[in-house]
């Protein structure tokens, strides 16, 4: 192999999988740019196997939001078959960027601020990182909210009227701000431990976090004399011109709901023990888990106002309403380990590195959880998820436009600018490769910027004014995420196949396979 370019004693390996490793990091582990945490994961620790992220997507999958995401549907008017519509071709779509994306992580080890550098520069990532953490920060508090709330219905179906009956403070009863709180501080002591403890929280529980969701369906089934009640319900919308009208933003929503792992899936795939496993876990993972809890979401809720004439979307608050407290207990502990194992690796383990990326030096893996944590709080978490349309059209919509924007970039840049290769050691290198003009890419800002006006610069309905934020932008509101990753692919790959960097890889002189693992190496 050719020696690197750039030979400060150090040398690349590409290793007959194609996963490219970077020797010992003792010419870059003084920059400012570098911490242990964002440096590239060994191809020997890269130990992740389909099963890891079948395991990941399945915690990620099963949890309360995306119950009630589904559910949501149901009590915007649409039919159980709609509704499943709706979700299925929604997460097809939000695949096929987070694939495009995980690649770079399985192939260079980065995570995914890291990656980020290749395209808006070394100081410019912090824009999608921050862009990134910020929304995650946001589903930590949803999720810790409604979290917390199953905590609070558990404890008083066991404790009694006092617990449920509690004096009432700044608008919440001051035992369900308890649970909130103690619900909080669990998922801190987790991810103070490291990523290793997140992986083994996950597998551990995805073989039982469903348990949960399918009591509350056995449950529902049984009061409600079977699937023929359920499934004869009709929808509110039928399926002229109401439901189309609802369908387009629905289906950006469902986007939206992953658009953030589309993003970040690199801060897992870096774990990756080969190419072929990541993709194989997370196709095996995403459509068949969220398939799942939206079938078993969407005839609990439909069951739900069969029995009490009602659409109960949150599945806390339904179960609340049956009978059997053994029912509930067993059923909310499960959805409590269910929204833990999804909380930590949705929307913990990214903003983490993203804080840290902002300032490696000083921020920690952990810190930036407790980081994370904090602000999840601050968002006021309990309102956003108040209500159905707000979650879907104001939460949803908006930053699933501003980070399809974001994928546009990432897509356009590795796959069609750098055509996946990527120069390692200068991601970490100051007035290297990536430095750009000052640090940043101002191509990728305009792509970003250009991409997020277009998509969510019409803005309507919730908080936003009914003619749309710029009115003529108004009808591709509804199509925010789609608008968001197009716009924005095709304004930075115009702006930079003229003028790309130096990406090439840079291989070693020592042979790849002395390297690697011979059980690494599948595809």
């Amino acid at each position: 192999m050719e020696p690197s370019q750039r030979d400060n004693g150090e040398h690349t390996v590409v290793h007959p999988d194609g996963r490219v490793d970077l020797g010992a990091a003792t010419s870059i582990a003084g920059s400012r740019y570098f911490n242990t945490e964002l440096a590239p994961v060994p191809v020997s620790k890269r130990t992740w196997s389909t099963y890891n992220y079948f395991a990941l997507w399945m915690g990620m999958a099963h949890n309360i939001p995306s119950y009630a995401l589904a559910a949501s549907l149901i009590a915007l008017g649409m039919n159980w078959v709609q509704a499943l519509i709706t979700i299925t071709i929604g997460n097809i779509v939000v695949l096929a960027p987070m694939l495009l994306n995980s690649h770079a992580g399985t192939k260079y080890g980065i995570p995914f601020p890291v990656f980020a550098r290749a395209f808006y520069g070394i100081r410019g990532a912090n824009l999608a990182a921050l862009l990134r953490a910020f929304i995650a920060c946001g589903w930590f508090g949803i999720q810790t909210w409604v979290g917390g709330e199953a905590v609070y219905i558990i404890v008083g179906r066991l404790a009694g009227p006092g617990w449920r009956d509690s004096a009432v403070v700044a608008g919440q009863h001051w035992t369900l701000w308890l649970s909130f709180a103690v619900f909080w501080a669990v998922q801190m002591l987790i991810i103070w431990r490291g990523m290793e403890a997140v992986r083994k929280f996950e597998n551990w529980t995805a073989p039982l976090v469903s348990v949960g969701f399918l009591i509350l369906l056995g449950y529902v089934l049984v009061k409600a004399g079977g699937l023929g009640p359920i499934l004869s319900e009709p929808g509110k919308l039928g399926w002229g011109a109401d439901f189309w009208k609802v369908f387009a933003p629905s289906l950006m929503a469902m986007i939206a709901f992953w658009s953030t792992l589309s993003l970040n899936m690199p801060d897992f795939t870096r774990f990756g023990g080969s190419q072929r496993k990541q993709v194989r876990g997370q196709i095996f993972g995403l459509p068949t888990t969220m398939t799942f809890i939206a079938v078993v979401a969407i005839l609990t809720t439909s069951g739900g106002s069969v029995l009490y004439g009602e659409q109960i979307w949150d599945p806390a608050k339904l179960a609340d309403r049956f009978d059997s407290p053994i029912v509930v207990v067993i059923a909310l502990i499960a959805l409590v380990l269910a929204t833990i194992s999804a909380n930590l690796a949705a929307n913990v383990v990214s903003p983490s590195y993203d804080f840290s990326n902002a300032f490696p030096k000083k921020i920690t893996f952990a810190l930036g959880g407790l980081i994370t944590g904090v602000i999840g709080i601050l968002i006021q978490p309990w309102r956003l998820y108040s209500d159905p349309s707000i979650y879907i059209f104001a939460w949803l919509g908006f930053y699933g436009g501003v980070l399809g924007a974001v994928a546009g970039v990432l897509v356009g840049g590795y796959w069609v600018v750098n055509k996946t290769k990527l120069n390692l050691k200068d991601l970490y290198t100051e007035r290297g490769a990536y430095w750009f003009t000052g640090g940043w890419n101002w191509r990728a800002v305009v792509a970003t910027v250009a991409g997020g006006v277009l998509a969510v610069g019409g803005a309507y309905g919730g908080p936003f004014p009914a003619g749309g934020l710029i009115p003529f932008l108004k009808p591709l509101y509804d199509y925010n995420w789609v608008v968001g990753l197009v716009g924005a692919f095709v304004v930075y790959v115009s702006l930079s196949l003229s003028n790309s960097p130096n990406t090439k890889e840079e291989p070693s002189e020592r042979p790849g396979p002395s390297r690697i693992d011979p059980a690494a190496v599948d595809g």
